[in-house]
């Protein structure tokens, strides 16, 4: 796995080995990166159900100012972790170690990114929405229309 595009662009990203999570693929990570390209700059990204944090920290790497990720997965945990301390972006991230649907209504962000596992409740597609402010909850739902 790899960032597409930005300050980052072709660093490798470390993920777990086998089927414990489910990396967002390039093409729908850079087609999502296309719609957000005049949102992303200065912006506060909410990765969740983050996996590797490959979607955060492809944010990070284009211009958003902050992400947040959040993952239940101690060991995807560990892996954003990893790749933020690769990249020096320690200071623009927080990692929370919790279920995302619980953890989500307590950090706003302007950008809040949902790819539930394919065995979650909350799954239907990747989801993408924006926020004017105080909280993503109040906003607009786009959906990427890349196949996965």
């Amino acid at each position: 796995m790899r960032v597409i595009g930005g300050e980052f662009r072709s660093r490798r990203l470390k993920t777990l080995p086998g089927m414990a999570l489910r990396p967002t693929p390039d093409r729908l990570r850079e087609t999502l990166f296309d719609v957000l390209a005049s949102r992303i700059a200065g912006a506060v990204f909410l990765d969740a159900y983050a996996g590797s944090g490959a979607v955060g920290i492809e944010a990070l790497s284009r211009g958003a100012a902050r992400a947040i990720f959040i993952e239940k997965h101690r060991g995807a945990v560990e892996v954003i972790r990893q790749n933020l301390k690769s990249l020096d972006l320690e200071t623009r991230a927080q990692v929370i170690c919790a279920k995302a649907l619980s953890a989500l209504p307590r950090h706003p962000a302007d950008i809040v990114f949902l790819d539930p596992p394919t065995t979650s409740p909350a799954n239907t597609t990747p989801r993408c929405a924006f926020s004017p402010w105080p909280h993503p909850r109040s906003s607009s739902l786009s959906t990427p229309s890349a196949s996965r």
